[in-house]
């Protein structure tokens, strides 16, 4: 019967000399991609980003969709603000029912002692 060598894996695992090196920062930034994209084209992105948008407005109705969902999707968020008004009605009547609603606990705690 001969017993089978094994062999290590060379896949996987620690390695020295492996991954990046310590104190490298040639990380790729958003901060640096946008003043790249502005110092080689002359433009910041978001006028790049509405010229090709009224580009493809007038020619390419699906691409206009894309640029549509995108602006949606990753926009309107930040757009959107909400404002609540309380009067002072709403919110002494806002009070009262908090404070039933805490006295209610309040008795169901104590019946559960």
């Amino acid at each position: 019967m001969h017993l089978k060598e094994s062999k290590k894996s060379t896949r996987g695992g620690a390695r020295p000399g492996a991954g990046r090196p310590k104190g490298t920062t040639d990380r790729v930034t958003i901060a640096g991609l946008l003043g790249a994209i502005e110092n080689t084209c002359g433009q910041d992105y978001a006028t790049i980003l509405a010229e090709d948008f009224a580009i493809a407005r007038a020619s390419d109705r699906q691409l206009t969709a894309k640029y549509h969902n995108l602006l949606a999707s990753k926009l309107m968020n930040s757009l959107q603000t909400v404002e609540m008004v309380t009067t002072e009605t709403e919110a002494e009547t806002k009070a009262a029912i908090f404070q039933e609603a805490l006295s209610k606990l309040t008795l169901l705690q104590e019946k559960t002692k």
